[in-house]
């Protein structure tokens, strides 16, 4: 039931797709949660293709734009709310017409920016902060910045109503089987990453048991990752899988509620990037994070900071560090890249389904996004 106090509002919602997934996949579900409370959305987006596979049934009530340069907006009265998702910078002639569209109606606009996720001190600091906008087409206009977050005073986390009856249905089995995985009651692995520094130490790892483990490789660059560490290895080292305790399958590339099936289905998720963490947590197994490296090396904070949000044990702060290529240092030069510690899965069981059930306390992203459009229109 929707009781957020915002009905029949249309979000014009904007994306732009960089080099990986993540951003039209929050963007996406975002839209289809608005959407599912009543809202209508126009989701613009630069490079619509990935949808083809990501949501290949649409959704009801999500128009999606081609965000085009110049952008097309012929016939189109701009929406009630303005979104832009991670500071993509919405046209200068789009932001002149939704101006001009709320002044003729006497109304008060809404303009949002959906920051990236962190779990860092920054984002319970910043979120609602407004930002008035004092020159060019958007000058009167106030710019409100929205972060999701892990806290009661961040903006949530993108969770769906029905995906604990959802996850309460699902067959592994049953999935498994649909997928053409021949599954015999082996340990399931999932891999979606870059390019890890560890990948070959993991499956030197994952090759000598204690038990036998199926990896399930998703398209992309995993796939390509895997594909070339593998050749690496075989010209190497040809026997490191000779008691075959390994198997690999490489999937296709799945959809959003696929990809929540393969999270389910998997003793363990090696996940990268900001929407498959959530999935991740919400999935309730152990998981592995790769955080989107960046050239000045920010993103070890931001690792930090979600270790210590999780209260992570030493020994899956240190599977993460190794995994992120995130070195000691020895007299101020980088020491050798470590060796992955062993996978301990009891241990992070324990930590996921604990900050799990915390983090379902509490408004996840979509109810808080339209409380807050609700405050400010």
């Amino acid at each position: 039931m929707d009781n957020s106090g915002v009905t029949g509002k249309l979000w014009d919602i904007f994306c732009r797709v960089i080099d990986n997934y993540g951003d039209i996949g929050v963007g996406w579900r975002l839209s289809v949660g608005l959407a599912a409370r009543g809202q209508q959305v126009r989701f613009w987006v630069d490079d619509p293709s990935a949808l083809a596979w990501m949501a290949p049934e649409g959704a009801p009530n999500v128009e999606v734009r081609h965000w085009t340069q110049p952008i097309q907006t012929e016939g189109l009265a701009p929406g009630d709310i303005l979104l832009e998702t991670f500071g993509c910078e919405i046209d200068p002639e789009f932001i002149a017409a939704y101006a001009d569209w709320t002044r003729a109606r006497g109304k008060k606009g809404l303009w949002i920016n959906l920051e990236y996720l962190s779990a860092e001190g920054y984002a319970e600091r910043n979120h609602g902060l407004p930002s008035p906008v004092m020159t060019g087409p958007g000058a009167g206009l106030c710019k409100y910045f929205f972060y999701p977050g892990f806290t009661a005073t961040t903006g949530g986390l993108l969770r769906e109503p029905d995906l604990a009856e959802r996850q309460a249905r699902f067959d592994r089995a049953d999935w498994l089987q649909q997928k053409g995985i021949a599954w015999q009651g082996e340990r399931l692995v999932s891999l979606f990453c870059y390019e890890p520094p560890a990948l070959a130490d993991l499956l030197d790892q994952l090759a000598t048991g204690p038990q036998a483990t199926r990896l399930l490789v998703t398209a992309g660059r995993a796939s390509a990752a895997l594909y070339t560490c593998i050749l690496n290895k075989n010209r190497l080292h040809p026997s490191w899988n000779k008691r075959e305790l390994l198997s690999i399958n490489y999937l296709p590339q799945l959809s959003q509620h696929d990809y929540d099936h393969l999270l389910w289905a998997c003793d363990l998720n090696f996940v990268r990037g900001e929407d498959s963490l959530v999935r991740a947590l919400w999935a309730n197994q152990p998981f592995v994070w790769q955080i989107y490296p960046q050239h000045d090396d920010a993103h070890h904070q931001k690792l930090e900071a979600l270790l210590e949000m999780l209260d992570a044990p030493p020994a899956w702060r240190a599977f993460h560090k190794v995994w992120n290529g995130v070195n000691s240092l020895t007299e101020g030069k980088a020491s050798q890249q470590p060796r992955l510690p062993n996978l301990a899965l009891d241990s992070w069981q324990q930590v996921v389904t604990s900050a799990g059930q915390q983090l379902r306390l509490q408004d996840e992203l979509v109810t808080q996004i339209m409380l807050f459009a609700s405050r400010h229109l």
